[in-house]
């Protein structure tokens, strides 16, 4: 998997506003809880995407991207590598352009499925790493 260099990662997180966090913990401890929380600190409207639960970091959470009422920027994953061909139909089907597949979860066929539809992929990496990297001044 071929990775966008870092101006590309720059230039698509500068077109990014809304980020759908699919399986975005409550618990404040946890990787996906700790990333959001800072991209949203960044001034990204975050998006809980988790089963089961109200809301998360203040945001209404919804139990799935079918059902979030607008369309959002980007989809971050924090889900197991297996669940990937199922996101990626999923934002296939609703036309979503974007997708980061945070570290350590890798889906080869998932991501050539999202990038021949047309969708900008990110996989292996972790957002909140490479947005601080990026765009500030302090290490992450």
């Amino acid at each position: 998997m071929d990775n966008p260099d870092l101006p590309a990662l720059k230039a698509l997180l500068q077109q990014v506003r809304s980020i759908a966090v699919l399986g975005l913990s409550p618990h404040p401890g946890r990787p996906s809880h700790v990333v959001s929380r800072h991209m949203q600190g960044f001034g990204f409207h975050i998006v809980p995407v988790r089963p089961g639960v109200a809301s998360v970091l203040g945001e209404t959470a919804y139990a799935s991207l079918a059902e979030v009422p607008f369309r959002v920027d980007l989809v971050n994953v924090f889900r197991a590598a297996a669940h990937l061909p199922e996101i990626v139909e999923q934002c296939i089907q609703l036309n979503l352009p974007r997708i980061w597949i945070q570290s350590g979860i890798v889906h080869e066929v998932a991501a050539q499925r999202a990038r021949e539809a047309g969708i900008q992929v990110v996989m292996d990496r972790c957002i909140y790493r490479d947005y601080v990297s990026l765009f500030t001044d302090t290490p992450p």
